[in-house]
């Protein structure tokens, strides 16, 4: 038998209050202790960017950044982020490298998968300063565009991580080790 210190807390049934640091804010809500991150983003505090497509953590259109970690929003339950932040397309200005790049290499058709590409964009530079192709496709494959707009979005990622290694040209140097790599973004993304 557990003794009283060791049994863990029960949260809910009903709703719970819950803080959120999302792009440099606490949130604050209410709800299920079951309510996903994207569900609390899109339906408390109408943070609609990140979109729901799948809800299995399986097309990245709901990409957020998680202390700078690329996740997926529908597979986060929101009471389990904590002290983290999470970064969403809302906190980035209209003068971002990766949004300008999207756009000048016409990286969307209908845009709805656009918002995750571009956090995921976001999350890989910072993963791969100085990436190969190679690297490129596996580090943005778990992001789907159904429209077919690879070829742009191709050439924006290349586009958005040659200017962040040129503005950052200590950090192009180092290359995360496969180990790194493994627990963070895709660790903890599928």
């Amino acid at each position: 038998m557990a003794s009283k210190s060791q049994t863990a807390s029960v949260i809910g049934p009903g709703k719970v209050p819950v803080g959120v640091k999302i792009n440099g804010q606490t949130l604050q809500a209410e709800f299920e202790p079951s309510t996903t991150l994207l569900d609390a983003m899109r339906e408390y505090w109408n943070l609609t960017g990140a979109k729901r497509v799948c809800d299995r953590a399986t097309c990245g259109a709901c990409t957020v950044l998680l202390d700078g970690v690329r996740v997926y929003a529908c597979s986060i339950l929101a009471i389990d982020v904590g002290v983290s932040e999470v970064t969403t397309i809302e906190s980035l200005p209209d003068s971002d490298p990766v949004k300008l790049a999207f756009v000048a290499n016409d990286a969307m058709q209908c845009g709805f998968c656009t918002p995750g590409f571009v956090m995921s964009c976001k999350g890989f530079q910072a993963e791969y300063p100085n990436p190969t192709a190679d690297d490129m496709l596996k580090g943005m494959g778990g992001n789907i565009c159904r429209c077919g707009s690879y070829v742009g979005i191709h050439k924006a990622v290349s586009q958005a991580v040659a200017a962040h290694a040129r503005a950052k040209p200590a950090a192009a140097k180092a290359r995360p080790s496969k180990r790194a790599h493994a627990k963070t973004a895709r660790g903890r993304r599928k």
